[in-house]
């Protein structure tokens, strides 16, 4: 007893006027990650399978290795 509960309107509404994430690198990422797909596929000359190895260094960067094969199945 003696807690009150936060107003949810006012939590709600702090919410929503808070600062917006910006997805910007995000959807560039994806967009390359397209257009590469669409590169190897004209250059391997149908469709093609992808390997992916990710590693984190120790600056808290990523970095991430594709491995374009073409698909034989």
């Amino acid at each position: 007893m003696g807690q009150e509960k936060p107003d949810l309107d006012a939590v709600m509404r702090a919410v929503a006027d808070g600062p917006k994430r910006d997805n910007s690198a995000y959807h560039e990422a994806m967009a390359q990650a397209r257009r590469s797909f669409d590169e190897a596929e004209a250059a391997m000359g149908g469709p093609v399978r992808l390997k992916i190895k990710t590693k984190r260094k120790g600056n808290g960067d990523y970095v991430v290795k594709w491995v374009f094969k073409l698909d034989r199945s």
